[in-house]
């Protein structure tokens, strides 16, 4: 057996079948682009708004844990920054957007007696 003889049956599959197998190419196509847009694209564009919002709803007292897992008190909120105090007598200035999430009212509390 060769090549030759492996490669005709195919050949000759599609020349017959070429007429109709332009649309489900297209479908294919269409199919990777609505699964790449709701695994990929609309989950990332949700988490944004949420972090958005959670960007925009700081305010002094909040108990936040920044991006780099630095936990403390927000004592001052200006337009792109947060003044975080991580101990006594120690305040941090961190971007607002580096804030990952808020706490629980008392959770810092709650660690430092630990």
């Amino acid at each position: 057996m060769n090549l030759h003889e492996l490669i005709e049956p195919a050949a000759q599959a599609a020349d017959a079948g070429g007429a109709g197998g332009g649309w489900i190419q297209f479908l294919f196509l269409g199919g990777f682009i609505a699964i790449f847009y709701f695994l990929l694209i609309r989950p990332q564009s949700k988490r944004r708004k949420e972090h958005q919002a959670l960007v925009a709803s700081l305010d002094k007292g909040d108990e936040v844990v920044t991006a780099g897992g630095v936990a403390g008190l927000v004592t001052n909120v200006d337009d792109d920054f947060v003044k975080v105090r991580i101990a006594p007598n120690v305040e941090i200035r961190v971007q607002k957007s580096s804030v990952g999430a808020t706490l629980p009212k008392g959770t810092l509390k709650t660690l430092d007696e630990k």
